[in-house]
């Protein structure tokens, strides 16, 4: 259990996610644009503009950063050790998740690949496929010992779309969302399709054969902001658990931790 409460720092290329986790579980959180030159400062304004109880911010206890953004770090440390008087811990540094990582080079694995393995296999068992829909869309297996064995990685959806809108004179910028027909009936919705489809295609190929080249069916779980939109039409996404990466740094901290269970 946890007495107080613990800050954890989701850096992506996209975003970053901020939570407060307690025994309660994850009680308070909130997302900001990552950009790699932010300034001390700058976080806490931040900070500061989402802490306004002093109680809380006083009452965090330990404070465990993930980042894929090796650029950030040293102001976020340093403004937290100014605010909280608190050193930050760095998976990868200073924490090392608790999983056996089967690859020819370890060190080249992501952090947020890693916590999301990990709590995949903590939470939910172990021969598993997890799907992020980050700013790249990665598959990561897990065999039933928790074992990292690998992956797989693809263009995100948002990635996918850019790239349309910047390579090509005509076609409109469009946000992501089912299109009502498969066939589109104008540019918009024929993009719309494109990019909603082709993703289903690509997460039912590529679960598909890594089951395959494993001769296990394991089960799917899907994690990022994407994630609800795709399970509508995967049948092969069995479990949505968006604060997968959230509740994986806290493990990472204490793998004992039972607030998730």
């Amino acid at each position: 259990m946890i007495d107080k409460n613990i800050m954890v720092v989701d850096v992506g290329n996209t975003n970053t996610v901020f939570a407060l986790i307690s025994e309660k579980g994850i009680h308070k959180k909130w997302r900001i644009s990552t950009i790699a030159n932010r300034t001390g400062d700058e976080y806490k304004i931040i900070i500061d503009s989402f802490l306004l109880n002093k109680v809380i911010k006083n009452n965090i206890t330990n404070i465990i950063i993930s980042s894929v953004v090796p650029s950030v770090v040293y102001e976020l440390k340093t403004c937290i050790r100014n605010i909280f008087s608190i050193d930050a811990q760095i998976i990868g540094t200073d924490i090392f998740p608790d999983i056996n990582i089967l690859l020819d080079r370890p060190d080249e694995v992501g952090a947020d690949r890693l916590v999301n393995s990990l709590a995949a296999y903590k939470l939910y068992g172990g021969e598993k496929i997890i799907v992020d829909f980050g700013t790249a869309t990665t598959f990561d297996v897990i065999d039933a010992k928790g074992s990292y064995l690998g992956g797989v990685i693809a263009p995100g959806v948002l990635l996918s779309m850019d790239a349309l809108d910047k390579a090509t004179a005509r076609l409109p910028r469009i946000a992501i969302s089912k299109p009502n027909n498969v066939i589109g009936k104008n540019t918009v919705e024929a993009m719309k399709s494109g990019i909603y489809w082709g993703y289903v295609g690509l997460l039912e190929g590529i679960i598909k054969k890594i089951r395959e080249d494993n001769k296990v069916k394991m089960s799917v779980i899907a994690t990022g902001g994407l994630a609800p939109l795709f399970k509508v039409n995967s049948a092969q996404i069995e479990i949505v658990d968006e604060d997968l990466t959230l509740k994986g740094i806290a493990l990472s901290w204490n793998s004992k931790l039972t607030v998730f269970t």
